[in-house]
């Protein structure tokens, strides 16, 4: 039996082994996402998102306690910041969530963000997919926490959390144009806090003077996660914008979203790769590109004479470069 057949059967060795592909962009990647695409849809994702110190680990971590006792098996990938010596997550999940290490119903993963601006890594789609075809109910996408540039959550979560604490109040209008407006929820955490009531009137009012959806209103929470006080109401929450999604319709327009983006993003990804690797063996592309470096023409008409000959384009997209 093969990996993908031992994890569709349950086996969380062979789970833990196909993702070590995935992270590492292997030559198999392509052929072990076409055999789960079958298998996908059932798991629910839920992005937690914040600022830096915000208690996203802890939270993600009585969240899946919460969803424990309602008898939901969970998976969660924890996003880390890189080490500059291995590559690997620094923190890594051996630190992180140690009550849910004996419970066979939790899958935990690290992976670290490998030069992601955006919170996540591109892996994290393919790392959401495989807990999703290895039937967990619930998938928790812990981000690094980067601030207002960690958007990318928003384009692999059906649910979006965005995590803040109550000294973010003096912060709130410049975060507004970043993470700010990809909330499906609010949380203010360490809600005991000096400023805590202050930034829950703040928000409450913000997300009811712009709707970011006209059959939503971004609810507003406040928890104290390392307590447990306001886990469960968050877990309705989320159960409750899960049924509005699916009831208005807008569940199956996300997850059509996020499939094309990640198409777009793979085809980028892929064509970009294969055009710069031409620039050092195809003599047209790499004259063109001497006479960049050397000043005599500039980028954009550089890249406007690719776009002019339909000859060179195909050469790229059908032909692999030689040494």
């Amino acid at each position: 039996m093969d990996l993908v057949e031992r994890m569709l059967a349950g086996e969380q060795r062979a789970l833990a082994q196909l993702m070590s592909h995935v992270e590492r962009h292997t030559a198999e990647v392509p052929e072990i996402m076409r055999r789960i695409a079958p298998t996908l849809g059932r798991g629910y994702c839920v992005g937690i998102t914040g600022p830096p110190g915000a208690g996203k680990s802890t939270l993600t971590d009585t969240l899946t306690a919460q969803a424990r006792q309602h008898g939901q098996t969970v998976g969660i990938i924890a996003v880390d910041p890189t080490s500059p010596f291995s590559g690997g997550a620094i923190l890594g999940d051996r630190i992180r969530m140690q009550q849910h290490y004996l419970d066979a119903g939790v899958f935990i993963r690290s992976m670290a963000t490998r030069g992601s601006h955006g919170g996540i890594p591109q892996a994290a789609q393919g790392l959401r997919k495989l807990l999703d075809a290895f039937g967990k109910d619930l998938i928790l996408i812990e981000t690094v926490g980067v601030g207002q540039t960690e958007i990318d959550i928003v384009e692999t979560a059906d649910t979006t959390v965005v995590l803040l604490v109550p000294e973010s109040g003096d912060t709130i209008q410049t975060m507004k144009a970043g993470i700010m407006e990809i909330a499906d929820l609010f949380v203010i955490n360490k809600a005991d806090r000096e400023g805590a009531d202050r930034l829950l009137r703040e928000l409450r009012l913000l997300v009811h003077m712009h709707p970011r959806y006209d059959w939503w209103e971004t609810p507003v929470l406040a928890t104290q996660a390392y307590q447990n006080v306001g886990i469960p109401e968050l877990y309705t929450a989320l159960a409750q914008h899960r049924q509005t999604l699916s009831d208005t319709g807008q569940l199956t327009v996300r997850r059509r979203q996020h499939r094309q983006r990640e198409f777009v993003v793979l085809l980028q990804e892929r064509l970009m790769a294969r055009l710069v690797a031409h620039l050092g063996h195809h003599e047209a592309l790499r004259l063109l590109d001497v006479e960049v470096q050397e000043g005599r023409i500039d980028p954009y008409s550089a890249v406007a004479q690719i776009l002019a000959r339909p000859d060179m384009l195909t050469l790229v997209m059908t032909e692999s470069p030689t040494a």
